[in-house]
Parts: C-alpha cells; structure tokens; sequence
C-alpha cells in the first residue's frame, strides 16, 4: 500500500523495514520451495506453455499429413515461396543495415545541424506498419498516381513510352519492409555506438585515421554484434509480414500459407508451409539471441569516457544532413502526408456506426489481448524470480519463441487443435444430448486472444524484466522476513514499483495487436472485422482512398510507443547537459 508517497509492508515504511534488513537480518536466496501460491507457479508454467502449444501442433500436424501433399507443394510452389522469401531478407537486410547503421553513427559520432532532431526522427517509421507504407506508396507511384501522371503531362508520352519502375514487386516490397523497420537496426547501433570506449577510437585517430576510417577499423567490428541482432529482428518481422506482400502480388511463405488454408482449403499443405517457415524462424531467433549475448558481454571498456563528436564540414556535413533526411522524409512525412491527401478524398466515414464498429472491435481486442498477456508476462517474469531452478528459466525461455513466429503459423497452430476440440465436444453434445455447442474456442474471439499472447508476450517480458532488475532482491528478503506470502508480495510490493513498466507493456501489446494483420484475417470469427482487416479489404480492392482512414486510425495509435522511444532517446543528452553543464 502507498501512504503519503512512502511505500509500506504491513504498516511499517519500507525504508525502515530494509535499513532493519540491513543492520541484520539474515539473508535470504530465492529457492524452489517459496510457499507460493498455485496460481502464481502454475500461471507462469500455463502461459509458457501456451506459447509452446502452436508450434508443437504444427509440427504434428505436418507430421502426420499426407506425403502427397509434400510432394505437390515441392513440385509447384514450395521453390518460388523459398526463393522469394530469400530474396526479400537479403534485400531488406542489407537495406536496413545500410540505413540504420550509417544514420546511427553519424547522430553518435559526429555533429551537424540538426543531429539533435534526426536522433528521435529516425525512430518514426516505427508508427507505420509496412502494409500502411504500401498503400500510400502505391496510390502515389503507380501508374494511375500523381507521379507517373504528371510525368505524361510534362512529356506528353504515353503509357509505352517510358519506363518507371514497379512498385508491386519484390524490391517495392522490400523497400516498404525496410523503410519501417530500419529503426530497430538504427536503435541497437545507436546504443552500441554510444557505449563504446573512447580509448579505442582515439587511438585510431591518432594513427592517422581520419573518422571514416575510425568508424570501420574500430566502431563497426565493435558493435558488429548488436547491429547482428538489429538485422536479425528486421528479418523475422520480414518473414512474418502478410500484408505487403499479399497486396502487391508477391509470393512468400506467409502468402502460401493464406492461400493454403483459405482459397484451397488445404490445412495439411497449410501446416507443412507454416513448419517450413517455422523453422527457418526459429533459426533466426537463435542467431539473435547469440548476437544479443554477445553485445551484452561485449567489454566496452572506459564506457563513459565517450570520444568528442567529430564536427563535419561543407560537403560532409551536406552528405549526413541528406542522409539522416532521407530515411525519415520517405520512411514517415511523405506517406503520413499521402495518407492525409487520400483520406480526405475517400468516401469512408470514420464517425459512421461501421466504423466505430470497426474500433471498437478493434480496442477490444487490443485491450483484452493487453491484458491477458500482461499479466501471463508478470506470472513468468515474478516466476523466474522467485524460483532459482531450471523449469521458471524454461518457462522464460518458452514464452520469448513467439516473438520470432509469424502470426499465420500461430494462426495454423492453433486453429488445429482448437478446431479439433470444438468438433469434439460439439460431436459429444449431439450424440448424448441432441444439441449442438458450435464453436466454442474457434467461433469466438478467445483464440484469436491466444494468438496475440503468444506472439507479443515476448514484447511484455522484456519490458517488465526490465523494471524487475531495479527492484533489489532485499526487497524481497524483507517480504519474506515480515510474512508475506509471494502473492501479498506480489500485490503489495511489486505491482505499485512496477507500475510504469506494467503501462509501458501494456502500451506495447496494445498497439502491435491493433496492427497485426496475419493472424487477424485467418482466426477472427464471421463478420467480426477491425480496422487492419478493413483497410487490408479496401486495398485488395484497389479503394486505397478509403484504406487510407482506417490507415490513419493504425498510424496515430502507433505513434504511442514510438513517443516512449523517443523520450528515451533524449535522455542522455539531458543528463549529459546537466553533468556538463552545457548544451550542445
């Protein structure tokens, strides 16, 4: 409880309760055996095990599928959706490297006009989802668009007389892929850059290297590891995308998989694509977690004795003004004004009863799914803490592999078992009792939340473990000392200190689910449509002016995390200026 700002276990203030600890209590360690509650242990090893549940039915269900139907998908489609896809990761793979690496050390490194400015912009694009991106991108550069009709009205050409070139491709694609995910390249460099020793980079210096070289002799093989698992998180979300590459004709995994289950009605084809890409995910998710590893134990030395910013001149500081520019003119301003331009002459009526339809359907499955995520996170994540055994890093573990799943995968690996129960119990119902229950699970909206827990509970565990590690462990050797079951402890001493972490998890969860799309389409129940799917089914039928409003409904809830970014982007500037004593 919280009594004129002070925190209290029973009464007592906790200041007093830990200067008591420390004057000598005994301490303490986490063990197995905590007397905690069934719901809290139990909680924590469900949630996991949910998570783990699509990918284990997946694996069955294209295990026991028909050989047949292997065959048939290698001799047609299972070469091009390979190609393709690889295609798509190298591509925006190399983009984003180029994009958020450069961007990321000229904002670290050196010093320009308006450095200040391009270090937070170039975390916008992270509104966008890349299907958003395609939209206005298309209704802009296509050839009924202003570009290519203004061209004919200047030239007086026809449709055969020039060349432009083709949005709906696999490079449109992965240009649109890369102009909004860059940012998680350009974050992970940023802070690698900003933690690296100055030692090292001065000494390049003064063998003659002039910044250019510095940068590749010294600050790209140091933080070559966080740049790694930057690209590697571009990638995933590069597999798991939908709506691109649906929209512009482009043939993947996340597309077969689509086509599979709906248009061919084929769910073992379906389950043996979603393995084939299940895979490959996984694989990824292990490279990023190496790389990760790798940039945590990395030894930046003198961390805090950063090298000066070398301050650029003439055409240099032209080059990085244009550079920074770039990225943040195309990759937010340019499509956020396209949007607004199409909005305004679209038809759709966002006040009309359809469409606060569309947002309420939306809200409420963001804010359910939010919640529910939320809170299996903090059974996990307090899980882990209180046990120092091998299952609670397990079930830790686990919970992470959603992240690096498409959202059709989990979609397929749900469905099955969950269609199989409700046909089950339904089959039950008629035989005994000559009624019938319907689609209990599958009919509704609650696998549809599950869907959403696995795929972002990765997103609210690392924003909770992050607020964990401020809370000292003789927090909770006084809580046990005074007590306090794990549940009071919990409720009384954890929930009130993580309070900004819980709403920043909840923030997070809440607007990835308002824009995914994937496993939105595949699992939603009849005629139960959000604002994703509405705009998704205005594009497929060339009405980009009225995707466009439901567009910017997507793109302005976006903006929510990206300010949280944002903020803490400014801060070491802040605490540098007040250290200094300057500004820059």
């Amino acid at each position: 409880m919280v009594r004129s700002g002070a925190l209290t276990l029973e009464g007592i203030p906790l200041t007093d309760v830990a200067n008591v600890y420390r004057s000598g209590a005994p301490k303490i360690r986490p063990t197995r055996k905590t007397g905690d509650t069934p719901f809290l242990k139990y909680g924590a090893y469900l949630a996991a095990g949910l998570c783990l549940l699509p990918m284990v039915a997946v694996a069955l269900a294209a295990a026991t599928g028909s050989l047949e139907t292997l065959r048939h998908l290698a001799d047609t489609v299972l070469m091009r959706y390979t190609i393709t896809t690889v295609q798509l990761v190298v591509l925006v793979a190399v983009m984003t490297t180029v994009i958020g690496v450069g961007a990321a050390w000229l904002v670290t490194m050196t010093r320009f006009p308006g450095v200040r400015v391009f270090e937070v912009a170039l975390a916008l694009p992270f509104a966008f989802p890349a299907y958003v991106m395609a939209y206005a991108y298309t209704d802009f550069l296509d050839h009924p668009g202003a570009v290519q009709t203004a061209l004919r009205d200047l030239t007086g050409w026809g449709p055969r007389d020039y060349w432009f070139p083709e949005v709906r491709s696999t490079g449109g694609a992965a240009l649109m892929l890369a102009l909004v995910l860059y940012p998680y390249v350009y974050l992970l460099a940023r802070a690698a850059f900003m933690q690296e020793s100055a030692t090292a980079t001065l000494a390049a210096r003064s063998m003659g290297r002039n910044a250019w070289g510095a940068f590749w002799s010294v600050s790209l093989p140091m933080a070559r590891p966080a740049i790694a698992g930057g690209v590697l998180l571009a990638v995933m979300e590069t597999i798991a995308d939908f709506g691109t590459v649906s929209y512009f004709g482009v043939q993947t995994f996340a597309t077969g998989i689509y086509t599979s289950w709906f248009s061919l009605a084929d769910r073992g084809g379906a389950a043996q694509l979603a393995l084939c890409l299940l895979v490959f995910a996984l694989f990824l998710a292990v490279l990023e977690r190496v790389q990760r590893g790798k940039a945590q134990n990395h030894d930046a030395g003198k961390r805090f004795e950063r090298c000066p910013p070398v301050p650029l001149k003439g055409w240099a500081r032209f080059g990085a003004i244009l550079f920074c520019a770039a990225p943040v003119l195309f990759g937010f301003v340019l499509p956020l004004v396209l949007l607004f331009t199409m909005g305004l002459r679209s038809e759709q009526d966002l006040f009309s009863a359809r469409y606060i339809g569309f947002i309420t359907n939306s809200v409420t499955l963001a804010g359910v799914a939010a919640v529910v995520t939320v809170v299996g996170a903090l059974l996990i994540s307090f899980n882990q803490r209180l046990h120092a055994g091998k299952r609670a890093t397990w079930a830790a573990h686990t919970a992470r592999i959603g992240y690096a799943v498409p959202g059709g995968v989990i979609a397929v690996g749900l469905l099955v078992p969950f269609a199989f129960f409700d046909n089950w119990v339904d089959a039950l119902a008629r035989t005994y009792f000559g009624i019938s229950t319907g689609l209990i699970f599958t009919g509704t909206i609650t696998v549809l939340v599950m869907a959403y827990t696995v795929r972002f509970m990765a997103a609210a565990l690392n924003s909770l473990e992050g607020g964990m590690t401020t809370i000292k462990p003789s927090v909770d050797a006084v809580s046990r000392t005074l007590g306090q079951s794990p549940m009071k402890m919990l409720w009384r001493v954890h929930l009130p200190l993580l309070r900004p972490s819980l709403l920043t998890a909840l923030l997070i969860v809440f607007v990835d689910v308002m824009k995914e799309l994937p496993a939105t389409l595949i699992m939603r129940p009849f005629n139960f449509d959000t604002l994703a799917v509405q705009a998704h089914r205005l594009a497929a039928d060339e009405r980009l002016s009225g995707a466009a409003v439901p567009s910017l409904v997507i793109v302005a809830i976006g903006l929510l995390p990206v300010f949280l970014v944002c903020r803490n982007l400014a801060r070491p500037h802040s605490s540098t200026s007040r250290s200094s004593g300057t500004g820059a």
